[in-house]
């Protein structure tokens, strides 16, 4: 298993935001967590990344703990976190982003490699390698920010609410990329406010509620109970 996280708890000050919450991730493979506001599925990424008062559990990743670790540490042994919102650097352009994920690293011919992948992943990037980064579509925003995360040497990504603020047909194909990460070998745990597409495309997924998991199993399973589909799915 690439990641094990166990007993998770995370506070800020005195109010906890995560409870005692244990999932893995494999190689080659989606996770999901799903649930409402407030259900702590953000606080784990931001934990996961060093970034949160982390207060009891333990986080494994590649065979070595996290919890301790610092957040240019954690990038360095290959965890990229997209954050929710997209955050391109907009006065940049987009080649000049896609290089600013490569920052901690120093094999040139790797970052060429990565970069080559990347603007095969998403293709538009290329058309647009020149073009100011604020000018882009928010889609294209979410691409940017996916690939510069990539850059970075990436083993595991963390995505957090891909799909906000995105059209139905832009989300569609945010989502399609995120497959074609995985199927290139780069697993995910993915945050979603849209739990059917998250279902959809996960292998498995985890459903967290004030904190805990209230649920988990496969992905294809989840979307079939009938709790799920009325809390989450709107059905």
């Amino acid at each position: 298993m690439l990641l094990e996280v166990r007993d998770l708890k995370v506070a800020y000050g005195a109010i906890e935001a995560v409870r005692g919450v244990s999932f893995s991730v494999d190689r080659q493979e989606i996770v999901t967590l799903i649930g409402a506001n407030g259900a702590g599925k953000t606080s784990i990424l931001r934990a996961l990344s060093g970034l949160a008062d982390i207060r009891g559990g333990s986080i494994e990743y590649a065979g070595q703990e996290l919890r301790g670790a610092r957040p240019h540490e954690i990038v360095r042994m290959g965890i990229s976190h997209v954050p929710e919102g997209r955050l391109a650097f907009l006065n940049l352009s987009v080649h000049e982003n896609l290089l600013l994920g490569a920052y901690i690293r120093k094999d040139k011919k790797g970052i060429e490699e990565d970069l080559d992948k990347v603007y095969g992943l998403f293709p538009r990037l290329r058309e647009r390698a020149r073009q100011i980064s604020g000018t882009l579509s928010g889609g294209e925003q979410q691409m940017l920010v996916v690939g510069r995360a990539l850059m970075s040497n990436c083993r595991l990504l963390l995505l957090d609410e891909p799909s906000m603020g995105l059209s139905p047909i832009l989300v569609q194909e945010v989502f399609g990329t995120i497959v074609s990460v995985c199927r290139m070998g780069t697993p995910v745990l993915l945050v979603e406010q849209n739990a059917g597409m998250a279902l959809s495309i996960a292998d498995r997924g985890y459903v967290l509620e004030t904190g805990r998991v209230l649920l988990e199993g496969e992905s294809s399973a989840l979307a079939g109970m009938e709790e799920i589909r009325a809390a989450y799915l709107g059905e």
